[in-house]
């Protein structure tokens, strides 16, 4: 991808959540005040009421799943899908290849993944893929390889889809002239730097460790989709060439279309812009399967982790096969619900683990079936694999119950009701018709999958999960210590060491190509008003304001309630206070534990999330409409009567130092936390922004600080609540008030976080914070700005920044990834909290070019805009781009809820948005060049570098700032007893 993004296989270790879920004892109305005995007898009413009210069946919830289609082939094999969707003028581009890294033979790994970026490098008659569709407001161009498919997604204002036909069907029938050596060896620099900033993660070498031990060499899903770097560095433009004719014709892709647009339009389009395309070779059939393992296989690998991680590991059945939805769901109850075996068993209850997870990765021919847990600190090791194993056993032997199978299947339909809010996108209504068709033949697949799913009994969940995970286990644990492994030697065929591949002559030149045709590039039609949701304001009994925005495209809707605080608010009590309070919220109430809150968000289908900023915690609720009522209830008992039970304050709190110490072993997340403390100084805008607090301070917390910030800061005059989705106002205000209408505000002042403190952080700097046996050098660098997110008119700045870093097309990115290859993706940007705002960059780079990047960076910021002015294309793309890309901008209601909130919190006007397109055309490319002069030169930046210091330290010299030496934390001693 050209996102920072990796295979999903990982995602059992680096997507391994610190739960922040626990089980506690009901607290009883005795141990609580007068006031919450009194707020508690509402709540049990509420409670009782939610267990009554009639809810949606999976049944009823499954035939709200609905993506209606047409569908037509080409001549030459094109398979075309087209689904009509009018809620906005915008047509979601869905381009399937089915071909992955399983069809990558022995010397060719990587490959898919290679030409996935190729692509976007410019064909015979597009220099450059993104330029026309940034500037034609496309959003969510990106594309992606996994072991099945290489996928292109872009979603174009419905004038713009002419365009982006011409686009993939030029790449897809007139790439290889525009492939040349040049192109092939900037693209493998980044690729190898993806592959880089991947491995430099805190157990980022899990993914290679779980192939190879799951499967044998040669199996066609052994080697990682990032390939090897040995394979890479051997790829030359004859292997590149034959690799895109192989694979790469319209008869081994489906294309979807969903949106603004019907198949009788789009029929004639598709036939004009890729009819002429011809046939490719046919692709031979990959043969592949689970594997079961002859014996039980026990693996440990040391890496630079703050955390014991214990794993077990099979592979499964493909995504065809009749037990592919038991699986899902089983796998769901036993560790992906809130409410799940492992959590309930590990972490809320003995306690032994900080995080837990099961899933079943699924792909076209096997899966991969998977739990983990991450150990607590101190817990013995012999205990925590005994307790590890007992409850997959258990739940081997019982079985789930029919609750847990109820609830799974529940929460999967109202995530996929969710879904059918995006068009486009990578997990949008395009991509579910396409994934159904290339490995299916089935673009209804989806339906069918879920439709199995609530006919699932528990007897035949029991019997899929037992028949799978029945046989020998590959256990992977991962000990904190010196990384022994080398990411640099993996991700390749495996025997490399006993069969070399052969390898073509490199200096053979590849053979001249004749030119292709020159077709002109489409217009782009003009992009009508923005049609911003209208939105109803009211005020509760309380004084609470709430704004509503109706959208009826799905039976779902988004409530957020945001209180002036975030983390800023640490600068009023101790650092950490803010999140471990807003992590406690779902932990327990007066009435209801944590698992109980989590079993109801799941049996409604609802989803409360408690989170916070520097400027605003929130709880968001995401509800289906059917099941609003008792989904409220829960929220308000959530928010307003938590219990800060002393016991679950413990061991949450030992969830939130063990989180700590995650952050402290990811170099982006160390950065982060360093660049904000040296640029904010004293300023409450230098809190750490993960609300993680530090050590010190997050260890002396007690029930008491933490009830005390509850009440101080979660009050109804600090709150405000935003809604989005199928709800009316006559609707939703009755049930607001039975929620919040009767909480009154304390007698005491709401506070006031001291936001215009002046700003007393140090000089300009290099802090650079030594992690040894980096891969990669994580650059951050930033400085404070005059101006605060309330500062009218600054839209200028915003389109000056998209010039030079705001963008895949930026100047910094096209400088440091594009044309040197020294990194995966260079990016800038403006703050807008409610204080100071700041300017940042990050550029995670390969080591050796870390001096060197940070002098390109500088050279190019000096030179931008007096020496280097913006270009007419450049002014063109960025204006014309922000505004073409907002009815993009609002396609689902979190994005509305989000732009609400946003206005609300800025003091913007409400029609903020549907006035920005005429703010836009407003601006001059001198008014944009006076923007960049006053806010982005490097002057008085601050730089922050996590790497190796020995091999960073002497690029520094020269740059004429002062360098900082600061030592990373190291993996903690106590992560987890080594004792057997």
């Amino acid at each position: 991808m050209r996102l920072a993004h990796r295979s999903s296989a990982i995602a059992l270790a680096t997507a391994l959540l610190l739960s922040a879920c626990a089980t506690t004892k009901a607290v009883s109305p005795a141990q609580v005040s007068a006031e919450t005995r009194a707020a508690a007898r509402d709540v049990e009413t509420a409670a009782s009421a939610l267990e009554a009210e009639e809810r949606a069946s999976p049944a009823a919830l499954v035939s709200k799943v609905d993506i209606p289609y047409e569908k037509f082939v080409l001549a030459n094999g094109l398979t075309t899908i087209v689904h009509t969707d009018r809620k906005a003028p915008i047509v979601g581009v869905t381009l399937y290849y089915h071909v992955g890294s399983r069809n990558e033979p022995r010397g060719k790994t990587g490959f898919a993944h290679l030409y996935e970026h190729l692509f976007f490098g410019g064909s015979s008659n597009v220099p450059d893929f993104d330029v026309p569709l940034d500037a034609a407001g496309s959003t969510s161009s990106n594309g992606s390889t996994s072991y099945d498919r290489t996928n292109y997604v872009e979603t174009v204002p419905t004038g713009a889809l002419p365009l982006a036909m011409f686009l993939e069907s030029d790449r897809m029938g007139h790439l290889l002239p525009a492939v040349t050596q040049d192109k092939l060896d900037k693209q493998r620099g980044v690729v190898q730097n993806e592959k880089r900033q991947g491995d430099n993660q805190p157990y980022g070498l899990v993914e290679y460790a779980l192939n190879e031990g799951l499967l044998p060499v040669g199996h066609p899903y052994r080697h990682t989709t990032i390939g090897s770097m040995a394979d890479l560095d051997a790829a030359t433009l004859t292997d590149v060439r034959a690799w895109f004719t192989d694979h790469y014709g319209p008869n081994n892709a489906v294309l979807v279309l969903s949106g603004d647009i019907d198949a009788a339009t789009a029929k004639p389009l598709v036939e004009k812009w890729f009819g002429q395309i011809p046939r490719g070779p046919e692709v031979a059939p990959v043969s592949a399967g689970p594997v079961t393992l002859p014996a039980p296989i026990h693996r440990e690998i040391a890496d630079q982790v703050p955390l014991l991680y214990l794993s077990r590991n099979w592979t499964g059945p493909g995504l065809n096969d009749a037990d592919a939805p038991a699986l899902q769901v089983g796998m769901d109850i036993l560790g992906g619900l809130a409410s799940s075996r492992l959590d309930n068993e590990l972490v809320r209850g003995q306690q032994l683990a900080v995080g837990v997870t099961a899933s079943a990765q699924i792909e076209e021919s096997v899966s991969f079936l998977g739990m983990a847990m991450q150990v607590k600190p101190g817990v013995d090791r012999a205990k925590a694999n005994a307790a590890f194993d007992k409850v997959l056993a258990d739940f081997l032997r019982d079985g789930p119950t029919e609750d847990e199978v109820r609830r799974s299947v529940v929460s999967t339909l109202s995530e996929e009701i969710g879904g059918l809010e995006r068009v486009g996108g990578f997990s949008g209504k395009g991509a579910t018709l396409a994934e159904g068709q290339a490995y299916s033949n089935d673009p209804a697949k989806y339906k069918h999958d879920l439709a199995a799913m609530a006919a699932l009994t528990p007897d035949q969940i029991k019997a899929a999960m037992n028949k799978w995970l029945s046989r020998p286990v590959y256990a992977l644990d991962v000990v904190p210590g010196e990384r022994t492994m080398d990411g640099a030697k993996l991700g390749g065929w495996g025997d490399e060491d006993k069969t070399p591949a052969p390898r073509p002559d490199p200096k053979k030149p590849a053979p001249a190509l004749p030119p292709a045709p020159k077709i002109s590039a489409p217009p782009v039609a003009p992009v009508g008003a923005l049609a911003f949701p209208a939105m109803e304001r009211t005020t509760l009994s309380n004084g609470i304001p709430v704004v509503l925005a109706r959208r009826t495209a799905v039976p779902k809707l988004v409530l957020t309630m945001d209180f002036d605080a975030g983390y800023a608010a640490d600068a009023l009590d101790t650092p950490g206070t803010q999140g471990l309070m807003l992590s406690m919220l779902d932990q327990g109430t007066a009435t209801l534990d944590a698992t109980g809150i989590a079993e109801a968000q799941e049996r409604l289908g609802a989803s409360i999330s408690i989170d916070g900023s520097l400027d605003t915690s929130s709880a968001t609720l995401t509800a289906l409409t059917d099941n609003l009522g008792p989904s409220l209830d829960l929220l308000a008992d959530v928010v307003r009567h938590p219990a800060f039970a002393p016991s679950e304050v413990e061991r949450v709190k030992a969830q939130a130092e063990a989180s700590l110490s995650q952050t402290l072993s990811s170099p982006p997340a160390l950065a982060r936390r360093a660049l904000g403390a040296a640029l904010y100084g004293a300023h409450p805008y230098a809190q750490p922004n993960d609300g993680l607090g530090q050590a010190a301070t997050l260890a002396a917390l007690t029930p008491d600080a933490l009830k005390a910030a509850h009440d101080k800061w979660l009050r109804p005059d600090l709150a405000r609540i935003t809604v989005v989705g199928d709800v009316s106002m006559d609707q939703l205000k009755p049930l607001l008030e039975r929620a919040f209408g009767n909480w009154q505000a304390p007698a005491t002042p709401a506070p006031v976080k001291p936001l215009a403190a002046p700003i007393t952080a140090g000089k300009p700097r290099i802090v650079l914070i030594d992690r040894p046996h980096s891969p990669q050098s994580v650059i951050l660098a930033g400085r404070v700005l005059p101006i605060t997110g309330r500062t009218p008119d600054t839209e200028p700045l915003q389109l000056a920044n998209d010039v030079l870093g705001g963008g895949f097309l930026s100047r910094l990115n096209k400088d440091l990834r594009e044309e040197k290859g020294w990194s995966y993706g260079v990016y800038s940007g403006v703050s807008k909290p409610i204080g100071p705002s700041a300017f940042t960059l990050s550029a995670p780079v390969q080591s050796d070019r870390t001096g060197a990047a940070i002098k390109a960076i500088m050279a190019d910021m000096t030179a931008y805009p007096a020496a280097k002015p913006i270009t007419d294309e450049e002014f063109q793309r960025v204006t014309d781009g922000a505004i073409r890309q907002l009815p993009n901008l609002f396609e689902t209601n979190g994005q509305v809820a989000g732009a609400i909130s946003q206005n609300d919190r800025l003091g913007r006007p409400g029609d903020y948005y549907v006035t920005l397109a005429a703010k836009y055309r407003a601006i001059g490319k001198p008014t944009v060049a006076a923007a960049a002069t006053q806010f982005l030169r490097p002057q008085g930046l601050v730089f922050v570098i996590v790497g190796d210091r020995k091999v960073v330290e002497p690029q520094l010299k020269g740059l004429g700032l002062p360098i900082e030496i600061q030592q990373a934390p190291a993996a903690q001693d106590g992560a987890g007893d080594e004792s057997q």
